[in-house]
Protein backbone atom coordinates (compact mmCIF):
# COMPACT_ATOMS: atom_id res chain seq x y z
CA UNK A 1 0.00 0.00 0.00
CA UNK A 2 1.53 3.07 -1.30
CA UNK A 3 0.03 6.56 -2.93
CA UNK A 4 0.30 7.52 -6.25
CA UNK A 5 0.10 11.13 -7.79
CA UNK A 6 0.02 11.35 -11.42
CA UNK A 7 -0.54 14.50 -13.99
CA UNK A 8 -1.41 13.21 -17.34
CA UNK A 9 -1.98 15.45 -21.30
CA UNK A 10 1.44 17.66 -20.39
CA UNK A 11 1.71 19.95 -23.96
CA UNK A 12 5.06 20.97 -25.27
CA UNK A 13 6.17 24.11 -24.29
CA UNK A 14 5.30 22.83 -20.66
CA UNK A 15 8.11 23.66 -17.96
CA UNK A 16 8.66 19.90 -17.13
CA UNK A 17 11.18 20.85 -14.04
CA UNK A 18 8.53 23.45 -12.94
CA UNK A 19 5.44 20.49 -13.25
CA UNK A 20 7.67 18.29 -11.35
CA UNK A 21 8.29 20.19 -8.17
CA UNK A 22 4.71 20.63 -8.22
CA UNK A 23 3.81 17.29 -8.50
CA UNK A 24 6.61 16.51 -5.64
CA UNK A 25 4.54 19.26 -3.54
CA UNK A 26 1.13 17.36 -4.06
CA UNK A 27 2.43 14.35 -3.25
CA UNK A 28 4.44 14.90 -0.62
CA UNK A 29 0.89 16.02 1.32
CA UNK A 30 0.11 12.08 1.31
CA UNK A 31 3.44 10.76 2.11
CA UNK A 32 2.02 9.29 5.11
CA UNK A 33 1.06 6.85 3.38
CA UNK A 34 4.53 5.72 2.05
CA UNK A 35 6.96 7.04 4.32
CA UNK A 36 9.69 4.48 3.03
CA UNK A 37 10.75 5.86 -0.01
CA UNK A 38 9.63 8.15 -3.21
CA UNK A 39 9.50 7.65 -6.57
CA UNK A 40 9.37 9.89 -9.70
CA UNK A 41 8.75 9.31 -13.48
CA UNK A 42 8.76 12.26 -16.00
CA UNK A 43 8.45 12.75 -19.93
CA UNK A 44 6.93 14.96 -22.12
CA UNK A 45 3.45 13.75 -21.54
CA UNK A 46 3.19 12.58 -17.83
CA UNK A 47 4.47 13.00 -14.53
CA UNK A 48 4.26 10.20 -12.30
CA UNK A 49 5.27 10.00 -8.59
CA UNK A 50 5.02 7.21 -5.79
CA UNK A 51 5.41 7.29 -2.22
CA UNK A 52 6.28 3.95 -1.09
CA UNK A 53 5.16 2.07 2.37
CA UNK A 54 6.74 -1.64 1.44
CA UNK A 55 4.73 -4.40 2.18
CA UNK A 56 6.09 -7.07 -0.45
CA UNK A 57 9.95 -7.17 -2.05
CA UNK A 58 10.83 -4.28 0.12
CA UNK A 59 14.54 -4.57 -1.42
CA UNK A 60 13.84 -4.46 -5.28
CA UNK A 61 9.92 -3.27 -5.45
CA UNK A 62 10.15 0.42 -5.69
CA UNK A 63 7.92 2.33 -8.03
CA UNK A 64 7.00 3.68 -10.86
CA UNK A 65 7.55 0.06 -11.90
CA UNK A 66 9.09 0.63 -15.12
CA UNK A 67 9.08 -2.68 -18.16
CA UNK A 68 12.31 -3.88 -19.46
CA UNK A 69 12.35 -1.31 -22.81
CA UNK A 70 11.22 1.43 -20.64
CA UNK A 71 8.07 2.20 -22.65
CA UNK A 72 6.22 1.35 -19.52
CA UNK A 73 5.64 3.82 -16.48
CA UNK A 74 3.08 2.01 -13.71
CA UNK A 75 2.30 4.31 -10.30
CA UNK A 76 0.28 1.22 -8.06
CA UNK A 77 -1.79 1.75 -4.69
CA UNK A 78 -2.62 -1.98 -3.64
CA UNK A 79 -1.98 -5.63 -3.43
CA UNK A 80 -2.22 -7.90 -6.08
CA UNK A 81 -2.99 -11.21 -3.93
CA UNK A 82 -3.21 -13.41 -6.86
CA UNK A 83 0.21 -11.97 -8.65
CA UNK A 84 2.04 -15.60 -8.55
CA UNK A 85 -0.43 -17.12 -10.78
CA UNK A 86 -0.75 -14.38 -13.03
CA UNK A 87 2.77 -14.22 -13.63
CA UNK A 88 3.00 -18.18 -14.73
CA UNK A 89 0.47 -17.14 -17.32
CA UNK A 90 2.80 -14.47 -18.77
CA UNK A 91 5.24 -14.04 -21.14
CA UNK A 92 6.42 -10.87 -20.10
CA UNK A 93 9.89 -9.78 -18.84
CA UNK A 94 9.36 -8.76 -15.26
CA UNK A 95 12.13 -6.66 -13.68
CA UNK A 96 11.04 -6.83 -9.65
CA UNK A 97 9.47 -9.12 -7.70
CA UNK A 98 6.44 -6.40 -6.68
CA UNK A 99 3.23 -8.21 -6.91
CA UNK A 100 1.83 -4.98 -8.61
CA UNK A 101 4.03 -4.96 -11.52
CA UNK A 102 1.69 -7.78 -13.34
CA UNK A 103 -0.36 -4.85 -14.15
CA UNK A 104 2.17 -4.02 -16.71
CA UNK A 105 2.26 -7.69 -17.87
CA UNK A 106 -1.53 -7.78 -18.05
CA UNK A 107 -1.36 -4.55 -20.09
CA UNK A 108 1.46 -5.48 -22.69
CA UNK A 109 -0.25 -9.17 -22.80
CA UNK A 110 -3.92 -7.98 -23.57
CA UNK A 111 -2.63 -6.08 -26.72
CA UNK A 112 -5.37 -4.57 -28.54
CA UNK A 113 -8.15 -6.39 -25.63
CA UNK A 114 -10.07 -3.65 -24.21
CA UNK A 115 -8.59 -3.11 -20.58
CA UNK A 116 -12.11 -3.96 -18.97
CA UNK A 117 -11.08 -7.61 -19.93
CA UNK A 118 -7.94 -8.44 -18.38
CA UNK A 119 -8.48 -5.77 -14.85
CA UNK A 120 -11.32 -8.59 -13.88
CA UNK A 121 -8.56 -11.32 -13.93
CA UNK A 122 -7.15 -9.73 -11.10
CA UNK A 123 -7.71 -10.18 -7.20
CA UNK A 124 -6.90 -6.98 -4.97
CA UNK A 125 -7.13 -3.67 -3.43
CA UNK A 126 -5.22 -1.43 -6.13
CA UNK A 127 -5.82 2.24 -7.47
CA UNK A 128 -2.94 2.32 -10.39
CA UNK A 129 -2.09 4.91 -13.15
CA UNK A 130 -0.44 3.47 -16.02
CA UNK A 131 1.95 5.23 -19.03
CA UNK A 132 2.55 4.07 -22.02
CA UNK A 133 5.13 6.28 -23.65
CA UNK A 134 5.24 4.50 -26.82
CA UNK A 135 2.07 5.21 -27.53
CA UNK A 136 1.17 8.28 -25.72
CA UNK A 137 -2.03 6.12 -23.69
CA UNK A 138 -2.36 5.94 -20.81
CA UNK A 139 -5.03 4.20 -17.59
CA UNK A 140 -6.25 4.98 -14.64
CA UNK A 141 -7.84 2.23 -12.37
CA UNK A 142 -9.70 1.69 -9.49
CA UNK A 143 -10.44 -1.70 -7.68
CA UNK A 144 -14.18 -2.85 -7.78
CA UNK A 145 -14.84 -2.10 -3.96
CA UNK A 146 -13.10 1.10 -3.47
CA UNK A 147 -10.89 -0.28 -0.54
CA UNK A 148 -8.04 2.04 -1.79
CA UNK A 149 -9.20 5.82 -2.31
CA UNK A 150 -8.43 7.60 -5.56
CA UNK A 151 -9.32 11.14 -6.71
CA UNK A 152 -9.24 13.01 -9.66
CA UNK A 153 -9.72 16.84 -11.42
CA UNK A 154 -8.03 18.89 -13.94
CA UNK A 155 -5.53 21.88 -13.40
CA UNK A 156 -6.17 25.70 -14.54
CA UNK A 157 -4.10 24.12 -18.01
CA UNK A 158 -6.88 21.20 -18.11
CA UNK A 159 -3.98 18.98 -17.46
CA UNK A 160 -5.89 15.48 -15.43
CA UNK A 161 -4.56 14.87 -12.21
CA UNK A 162 -5.09 12.02 -10.17
CA UNK A 163 -3.85 11.32 -6.54
CA UNK A 164 -4.60 8.55 -3.45
CA UNK A 165 -5.85 11.30 -1.39
CA UNK A 166 -8.05 14.80 -1.82
CA UNK A 167 -5.26 16.62 0.14
CA UNK A 168 -3.17 16.72 -3.05
CA UNK A 169 -5.50 17.97 -5.13
CA UNK A 170 -7.69 20.32 -2.98
CA UNK A 171 -5.68 23.41 -3.98
CA UNK A 172 -4.83 22.23 -7.99
CA UNK A 173 -8.07 20.79 -8.73
CA UNK A 174 -11.79 23.22 -8.62
CA UNK A 175 -13.52 20.20 -10.04
CA UNK A 176 -11.89 17.25 -7.46
CA UNK A 177 -14.18 14.09 -6.67
CA UNK A 178 -13.63 10.37 -6.32
CA UNK A 179 -12.68 8.30 -9.18
CA UNK A 180 -15.70 5.45 -9.07
CA UNK A 181 -14.67 2.11 -7.80
CA UNK A 182 -14.63 -0.77 -10.61
CA UNK A 183 -14.08 1.67 -13.77
CA UNK A 184 -11.10 2.74 -15.67
CA UNK A 185 -10.14 5.42 -17.86
CA UNK A 186 -8.75 4.95 -21.38
CA UNK A 187 -6.90 7.29 -22.51
CA UNK A 188 -7.46 6.59 -25.89
CA UNK A 189 -10.71 7.16 -26.60
CA UNK A 190 -11.41 8.76 -23.19
CA UNK A 191 -14.07 6.64 -21.79
CA UNK A 192 -14.79 5.67 -18.56
CA UNK A 193 -15.75 2.22 -18.23
CA UNK A 194 -17.04 -0.09 -15.48
CA UNK A 195 -15.02 -3.24 -15.59
CA UNK A 196 -16.73 -5.00 -12.87
CA UNK A 197 -19.78 -6.17 -12.48
CA UNK A 198 -21.41 -9.66 -11.42
CA UNK A 199 -24.58 -11.43 -11.94
CA UNK A 200 -25.25 -11.66 -7.82
CA UNK A 201 -26.10 -7.73 -8.16
CA UNK A 202 -29.31 -8.97 -8.96
CA UNK A 203 -32.05 -10.96 -6.40
CA UNK A 204 -32.99 -13.42 -9.04
CA UNK A 205 -29.83 -14.63 -9.67
CA UNK A 206 -29.33 -15.37 -5.95
CA UNK A 207 -32.48 -17.18 -5.94
CA UNK A 208 -32.28 -20.54 -4.40
CA UNK A 209 -29.02 -20.68 -3.69
CA UNK A 210 -27.60 -22.21 -0.85
CA UNK A 211 -24.08 -21.96 0.29
CA UNK A 212 -23.09 -24.87 2.20
CA UNK A 213 -20.88 -23.77 5.83
CA UNK A 214 -17.76 -25.74 4.71
CA UNK A 215 -17.95 -23.87 1.94
CA UNK A 216 -18.32 -20.67 3.23
CA UNK A 217 -16.00 -21.60 5.85
CA UNK A 218 -13.40 -22.64 3.26
CA UNK A 219 -13.88 -19.61 0.59
CA UNK A 220 -13.04 -17.27 3.74
CA UNK A 221 -10.64 -19.32 5.31
CA UNK A 222 -8.40 -19.01 1.86
CA UNK A 223 -9.33 -14.93 1.47
CA UNK A 224 -7.57 -14.67 4.80
CA UNK A 225 -4.73 -17.10 3.31
CA UNK A 226 -3.96 -15.09 0.44
CA UNK A 227 -4.00 -11.45 1.73
CA UNK A 228 -1.09 -12.99 4.26
CA UNK A 229 1.08 -12.08 1.66
CA UNK A 230 3.80 -10.37 3.45
CA UNK A 231 7.29 -9.29 3.95
CA UNK A 232 6.86 -7.37 6.82
CA UNK A 233 6.01 -7.87 10.62
CA UNK A 234 1.63 -7.85 10.55
CA UNK A 235 -1.13 -8.14 13.12
CA UNK A 236 -4.57 -8.50 13.18
CA UNK A 237 -6.78 -5.73 14.39
CA UNK A 238 -9.60 -7.82 17.35
CA UNK A 239 -12.59 -6.10 18.51
CA UNK A 240 -13.98 -9.37 19.73
CA UNK A 241 -16.40 -8.87 17.69
CA UNK A 242 -17.58 -11.99 15.41
CA UNK A 243 -15.86 -10.57 12.42
CA UNK A 244 -12.37 -9.33 13.56
CA UNK A 245 -12.40 -12.53 15.41
CA UNK A 246 -12.64 -14.68 12.58
CA UNK A 247 -9.98 -12.71 10.98
CA UNK A 248 -7.80 -13.25 13.58
CA UNK A 249 -8.69 -17.50 13.97
CA UNK A 250 -8.21 -17.72 10.38
CA UNK A 251 -4.95 -16.16 10.71
CA UNK A 252 -3.62 -17.74 13.50
CA UNK A 253 -4.04 -20.89 11.55
CA UNK A 254 -1.64 -20.10 8.90
CA UNK A 255 0.92 -17.64 10.58
CA UNK A 256 3.48 -19.87 11.33
CA UNK A 257 3.86 -20.92 7.45
CA UNK A 258 5.42 -18.47 4.64
CA UNK A 259 2.94 -17.68 2.27
CA UNK A 260 4.73 -16.49 -0.08
CA UNK A 261 6.61 -19.78 -0.96
CA UNK A 262 3.40 -22.10 -0.55
CA UNK A 263 3.62 -22.73 2.68
CA UNK A 264 6.83 -24.66 2.92
CA UNK A 265 9.01 -22.70 5.37
CA UNK A 266 8.43 -21.46 8.65
CA UNK A 267 7.22 -17.91 8.68
CA UNK A 268 9.80 -15.01 9.24
CA UNK A 269 7.31 -13.38 12.08
CA UNK A 270 5.36 -16.33 13.07
CA UNK A 271 3.63 -15.28 16.13
CA UNK A 272 0.43 -13.65 15.71
CA UNK A 273 0.05 -10.26 17.19
CA UNK A 274 -3.31 -8.82 17.67
CA UNK A 275 -4.34 -5.05 18.76
CA UNK A 276 -7.04 -3.55 20.59
CA UNK A 277 -8.52 -0.18 21.76
CA UNK A 278 -11.23 1.62 23.83
CA UNK A 279 -12.00 3.29 26.44
CA UNK A 280 -11.35 2.53 29.94
CA UNK A 281 -13.83 -0.51 30.62
CA UNK A 282 -15.46 -1.19 27.05
CA UNK A 283 -17.02 -3.67 26.19
CA UNK A 284 -14.66 -4.50 22.61
CA UNK A 285 -11.67 -4.42 25.20
CA UNK A 286 -13.33 -7.24 27.35
CA UNK A 287 -14.06 -9.03 24.66
CA UNK A 288 -11.10 -9.17 22.47
CA UNK A 289 -9.45 -9.60 25.47
CA UNK A 290 -11.58 -13.56 25.83
CA UNK A 291 -10.59 -14.07 21.91
CA UNK A 292 -6.87 -13.30 22.06
CA UNK A 293 -6.75 -15.66 24.70
CA UNK A 294 -8.28 -18.29 23.04
CA UNK A 295 -6.23 -17.83 19.98
CA UNK A 296 -3.09 -17.71 21.75
CA UNK A 297 -2.52 -14.69 20.18
CA UNK A 298 0.48 -12.16 21.34
CA UNK A 299 -2.52 -9.06 22.44
CA UNK A 300 -2.33 -5.50 22.99
CA UNK A 301 -4.54 -3.73 24.19
CA UNK A 302 -4.78 0.15 24.47
CA UNK A 303 -6.67 2.28 26.82
CA UNK A 304 -7.27 6.16 25.34
CA UNK A 305 -9.09 8.86 27.16
CA UNK A 306 -12.06 11.13 25.69
CA UNK A 307 -10.16 14.14 25.90
CA UNK A 308 -7.47 12.36 23.72
CA UNK A 309 -10.25 11.26 21.22
CA UNK A 310 -11.51 14.58 20.88
CA UNK A 311 -7.53 16.19 20.68
CA UNK A 312 -7.10 14.21 17.75
CA UNK A 313 -10.14 15.27 15.85
CA UNK A 314 -9.32 17.73 13.74
CA UNK A 315 -6.14 15.65 12.53
CA UNK A 316 -8.54 12.85 12.32
CA UNK A 317 -11.00 14.65 9.88
CA UNK A 318 -8.07 16.02 7.72
CA UNK A 319 -6.75 12.34 6.87
CA UNK A 320 -10.02 10.55 6.37
CA UNK A 321 -11.42 13.43 4.06
CA UNK A 322 -15.06 13.23 5.06
CA UNK A 323 -17.41 14.81 7.43
CA UNK A 324 -19.75 12.14 7.72
CA UNK A 325 -20.74 11.57 11.74
CA UNK A 326 -20.19 7.68 12.22
CA UNK A 327 -17.09 7.47 9.69
CA UNK A 328 -15.41 10.24 12.02
CA UNK A 329 -16.65 8.47 15.41
CA UNK A 330 -14.99 5.23 14.23
CA UNK A 331 -12.26 6.67 12.49
CA UNK A 332 -10.53 8.56 15.76
CA UNK A 333 -9.88 5.52 18.13
CA UNK A 334 -8.55 3.33 14.49
CA UNK A 335 -6.22 6.48 14.04
CA UNK A 336 -5.29 6.58 17.49
CA UNK A 337 -4.45 2.72 17.56
CA UNK A 338 -2.68 2.85 14.33
CA UNK A 339 -0.02 5.25 15.96
CA UNK A 340 0.59 2.53 18.55
CA UNK A 341 0.77 0.16 16.06
CA UNK A 342 3.18 2.03 14.13
CA UNK A 343 5.29 2.26 16.95
CA UNK A 344 5.31 -1.27 17.41
CA UNK A 345 7.00 -2.09 14.31
CA UNK A 346 4.40 -3.36 12.28
CA UNK A 347 3.50 -2.32 9.04
CA UNK A 348 0.15 -4.45 8.07
CA UNK A 349 -2.55 -5.61 9.61
CA UNK A 350 -5.89 -7.64 8.63
CA UNK A 351 -9.34 -6.03 9.36
CA UNK A 352 -12.47 -7.34 9.46
CA UNK A 353 -14.56 -4.46 7.61
CA UNK A 354 -17.08 -5.76 4.79
CA UNK A 355 -18.62 -8.77 6.85
CA UNK A 356 -21.73 -6.31 7.96
CA UNK A 357 -22.23 -5.20 4.49
CA UNK A 358 -22.01 -8.70 3.28
CA UNK A 359 -24.29 -11.07 5.51
CA UNK A 360 -26.66 -8.03 6.49
CA UNK A 361 -24.63 -7.43 10.15
CA UNK A 362 -26.57 -3.98 10.92
CA UNK A 363 -29.12 -4.06 13.01
CA UNK A 364 -31.48 -2.40 11.60
CA UNK A 365 -31.45 -5.42 8.86
CA UNK A 366 -33.71 -7.31 11.73
CA UNK A 367 -36.46 -4.90 9.94
CA UNK A 368 -36.15 -6.26 6.48
CA UNK A 369 -38.94 -6.31 4.78
CA UNK A 370 -38.50 -9.76 2.59
CA UNK A 371 -35.29 -11.51 0.96
CA UNK A 372 -35.16 -9.19 -1.96
CA UNK A 373 -35.86 -5.78 0.11
CA UNK A 374 -32.48 -7.87 2.18
CA UNK A 375 -30.06 -8.53 -0.71
CA UNK A 376 -30.88 -5.21 -2.41
CA UNK A 377 -29.65 -3.22 0.47
CA UNK A 378 -26.51 -5.13 1.12
CA UNK A 379 -25.70 -4.50 -2.68
CA UNK A 380 -25.94 -1.11 -2.01
CA UNK A 381 -23.75 -1.16 1.33
CA UNK A 382 -21.05 -2.62 -0.73
CA UNK A 383 -21.61 0.56 -3.25
CA UNK A 384 -21.03 2.49 -0.47
CA UNK A 385 -18.39 1.36 1.33
CA UNK A 386 -15.98 2.88 -0.41
CA UNK A 387 -17.22 6.64 1.28
CA UNK A 388 -17.08 5.13 4.76
CA UNK A 389 -16.02 1.83 6.28
CA UNK A 390 -12.92 1.21 3.48
CA UNK A 391 -12.02 4.88 3.68
CA UNK A 392 -12.33 4.86 7.37
CA UNK A 393 -10.29 1.95 7.64
CA UNK A 394 -8.05 2.76 4.64
CA UNK A 395 -7.32 6.86 5.64
CA UNK A 396 -7.31 5.97 9.58
CA UNK A 397 -4.50 3.61 8.94
CA UNK A 398 -2.74 4.96 6.66
CA UNK A 399 -2.54 8.01 8.73
CA UNK A 400 0.36 6.46 10.50
CA UNK A 401 1.89 4.43 7.59
CA UNK A 402 -0.37 1.37 8.56
CA UNK A 403 -1.94 -0.99 5.43
CA UNK A 404 -4.87 -2.38 6.77
CA UNK A 405 -6.47 -5.10 4.55
CA UNK A 406 -9.89 -6.45 4.52
CA UNK A 407 -10.41 -10.71 3.70
CA UNK A 408 -14.21 -9.97 3.49
CA UNK A 409 -14.10 -8.48 0.62
CA UNK A 410 -11.47 -10.86 -0.76
CA UNK A 411 -13.10 -11.05 -4.71
CA UNK A 412 -13.34 -14.48 -4.75
CA UNK A 413 -15.17 -14.79 -1.23
CA UNK A 414 -17.50 -11.99 -2.66
CA UNK A 415 -18.70 -14.14 -5.31
CA UNK A 416 -19.49 -17.26 -2.86
CA UNK A 417 -20.93 -14.93 0.14
CA UNK A 418 -23.22 -12.70 -2.56
CA UNK A 419 -24.17 -15.67 -4.58
CA UNK A 420 -25.99 -16.56 -1.51
CA UNK A 421 -30.32 -16.56 -1.52
CA UNK A 422 -30.40 -13.21 1.53
CA UNK A 423 -33.28 -15.98 2.74
CA UNK A 424 -30.39 -17.89 4.46
CA UNK A 425 -28.90 -14.42 5.67
CA UNK A 426 -31.93 -13.37 7.24
CA UNK A 427 -32.06 -12.15 10.86
CA UNK A 428 -34.90 -11.14 13.19
CA UNK A 429 -38.36 -12.82 14.80
CA UNK A 430 -38.88 -16.25 12.72
CA UNK A 431 -42.37 -18.09 12.16
CA UNK A 432 -41.60 -20.01 15.43
CA UNK A 433 -41.49 -16.97 17.48
CA UNK A 434 -37.92 -16.85 17.87
CA UNK A 435 -35.40 -14.36 16.96
CA UNK A 436 -32.38 -15.22 14.56
CA UNK A 437 -29.22 -13.28 15.57
CA UNK A 438 -28.07 -11.29 12.42
CA UNK A 439 -24.78 -13.11 10.64
CA UNK A 440 -26.22 -16.70 11.87
CA UNK A 441 -25.14 -18.49 8.58
CA UNK A 442 -21.82 -17.17 9.30
CA UNK A 443 -21.51 -17.82 13.15
CA UNK A 444 -22.86 -21.88 12.25
CA UNK A 445 -20.17 -22.16 9.51
CA UNK A 446 -17.36 -20.96 11.82
CA UNK A 447 -19.16 -23.54 15.27
CA UNK A 448 -16.60 -24.66 17.30
CA UNK A 449 -13.63 -21.90 16.38
CA UNK A 450 -14.03 -19.35 18.67
CA UNK A 451 -15.30 -19.19 22.43
CA UNK A 452 -19.38 -19.03 22.31
CA UNK A 453 -19.08 -15.86 23.84
CA UNK A 454 -17.80 -14.43 21.36
CA UNK A 455 -19.45 -16.62 18.33
CA UNK A 456 -22.40 -15.53 19.15
CA UNK A 457 -22.10 -11.85 20.21
CA UNK A 458 -24.73 -9.53 19.36
CA UNK A 459 -23.17 -6.51 16.75
CA UNK A 460 -21.37 -4.09 17.89
CA UNK A 461 -20.66 -0.93 15.90
CA UNK A 462 -16.66 -0.15 16.55
CA UNK A 463 -17.76 3.29 17.48
CA UNK A 464 -19.97 1.80 20.30
CA UNK A 465 -17.86 -1.10 21.16
CA UNK A 466 -14.98 0.79 21.91
CA UNK A 467 -17.13 2.46 24.76
CA UNK A 468 -20.68 4.00 25.00
CA UNK A 469 -19.11 7.17 26.43
CA UNK A 470 -17.28 8.08 23.58
CA UNK A 471 -20.51 9.19 21.48
CA UNK A 472 -22.36 10.43 24.09
CA UNK A 473 -19.10 12.20 24.60
CA UNK A 474 -19.17 13.44 21.06
CA UNK A 475 -22.69 14.92 21.14
CA UNK A 476 -22.20 16.77 24.89
CA UNK A 477 -19.11 18.47 23.28
CA UNK A 478 -20.77 19.30 20.14
CA UNK A 479 -23.55 20.86 22.68
CA UNK A 480 -21.55 23.07 24.39
CA UNK A 481 -18.92 24.56 21.54
CA UNK A 482 -21.68 24.93 18.64
CA UNK A 483 -24.04 27.46 19.40
CA UNK A 484 -27.74 27.71 19.20
CA UNK A 485 -27.53 30.82 16.80
CA UNK A 486 -24.81 29.40 15.19
CA UNK A 487 -26.36 25.86 14.47
CA UNK A 488 -29.98 27.66 13.13
CA UNK A 489 -27.93 29.24 10.18
CA UNK A 490 -26.44 25.86 9.17
CA UNK A 491 -28.74 26.15 5.79
CA UNK A 492 -27.26 29.14 4.83
CA UNK A 493 -23.48 28.15 5.56
CA UNK A 494 -23.63 24.35 4.22
CA UNK A 495 -26.62 24.34 1.69
CA UNK A 496 -25.44 20.86 0.68
CA UNK A 497 -25.85 18.00 3.00
CA UNK A 498 -26.35 20.39 5.61
CA UNK A 499 -26.35 19.22 8.86
CA UNK A 500 -29.05 17.57 10.56
CA UNK A 501 -27.41 17.87 14.12
CA UNK A 502 -24.75 20.11 16.24
CA UNK A 503 -22.24 16.99 16.02
CA UNK A 504 -22.48 16.99 12.14
CA UNK A 505 -21.99 20.83 12.22
CA UNK A 506 -18.96 20.89 14.01
CA UNK A 507 -16.72 18.22 12.15
CA UNK A 508 -18.46 19.95 8.62
CA UNK A 509 -16.51 22.85 10.01
CA UNK A 510 -13.31 20.94 10.89
CA UNK A 511 -13.58 19.55 7.52
CA UNK A 512 -14.41 23.00 5.22
CA UNK A 513 -10.84 24.25 7.31
CA UNK A 514 -9.20 21.83 4.91
CA UNK A 515 -10.95 20.94 2.08
CA UNK A 516 -12.53 24.14 1.12
CA UNK A 517 -15.10 24.35 -1.61
CA UNK A 518 -18.38 22.90 -3.10
CA UNK A 519 -16.44 20.49 -4.79
CA UNK A 520 -15.00 18.52 -2.16
CA UNK A 521 -18.14 19.12 0.00
CA UNK A 522 -19.78 16.93 -2.77
CA UNK A 523 -17.13 13.73 -1.95
CA UNK A 524 -19.20 13.00 1.24
CA UNK A 525 -22.08 11.17 0.48
CA UNK A 526 -25.94 12.38 2.67
CA UNK A 527 -28.97 11.51 3.51
CA UNK A 528 -30.81 10.14 6.79
CA UNK A 529 -29.33 6.85 8.06
CA UNK A 530 -30.21 4.23 10.96
CA UNK A 531 -26.93 2.29 12.44
CA UNK A 532 -25.61 2.87 9.29
CA UNK A 533 -28.40 2.29 7.08
CA UNK A 534 -28.92 3.90 3.60
CA UNK A 535 -31.67 6.27 3.23
CA UNK A 536 -33.57 4.15 1.31
CA UNK A 537 -33.83 1.17 4.32
CA UNK A 538 -35.48 4.03 6.56
CA UNK A 539 -38.84 3.21 5.30
CA UNK A 540 -38.75 -0.49 6.94
CA UNK A 541 -40.22 0.64 9.85
CA UNK A 542 -42.11 3.95 10.57
CA UNK A 543 -39.88 4.35 13.70
CA UNK A 544 -36.60 4.67 11.89
CA UNK A 545 -37.85 7.93 10.81
CA UNK A 546 -38.27 9.66 14.00
CA UNK A 547 -34.93 7.64 15.49
CA UNK A 548 -32.14 8.18 12.62
CA UNK A 549 -29.07 8.06 14.21
CA UNK A 550 -25.82 5.83 13.02
CA UNK A 551 -25.33 4.06 16.03
CA UNK A 552 -26.28 0.74 16.43
CA UNK A 553 -27.78 1.73 19.96
CA UNK A 554 -30.63 3.48 17.93
CA UNK A 555 -32.35 0.40 17.09
CA UNK A 556 -34.79 -0.13 19.68
CA UNK A 557 -35.89 -3.50 20.19
CA UNK A 558 -32.78 -5.54 18.71
CA UNK A 559 -29.89 -3.92 20.51
CA UNK A 560 -29.32 -4.77 24.01
CA UNK A 561 -28.36 -1.56 25.17
CA UNK A 562 -30.49 0.38 22.77
CA UNK A 563 -31.14 4.36 23.37
CA UNK A 564 -34.43 5.41 23.21
CA UNK A 565 -35.08 8.47 20.31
Amino acid sequence: MCSIFGMFDLQPGDDLAALRRQALECSQRQRHRGPDWSGVHVDAGVILVHERLAIVDPASGAQPLRSRDGALALAVNGEIYNHAALRADSGYDFTSGSDCEVVNALYRDAGATPPAHWLARLNGIFAFALWDGASGRYLVARDPIGVCPLYWGHDTQGRLCVASEMKALVDLCADVCEFPPGHVYDSADGSLTRWYARPWREHAHTRGVRIEPAALRGAFEAAVHRQLMTDVPYGVLLSGGLDSSLVAACAARYARARIEDGDRSEAWWPRLHSFAIGLDGSPDLAAARVAATALGTVHHEFVYSFAEGLDALPEVIRHIETYDVTTIRASTPMFLLARRIKAMGVKMVLSGEGSDEIFGGYLYFHKAPSAQAFHDETVRKLDALHAYDCLRANKAMMAWGVEARVPFLDLEFLDVAMAMDATHKMAGVQADGTRRIEKAVLREAFAGVLPESILWRQKEQFSDGVGYGWIDGLKAHAAQVVGDREFAAAAARFPFNTPATKEAYLYRSIFERHFPGPACAATVPGGKSIACSSPAALEWDPAFAHAADPSGRSVTGVHAAAVAA
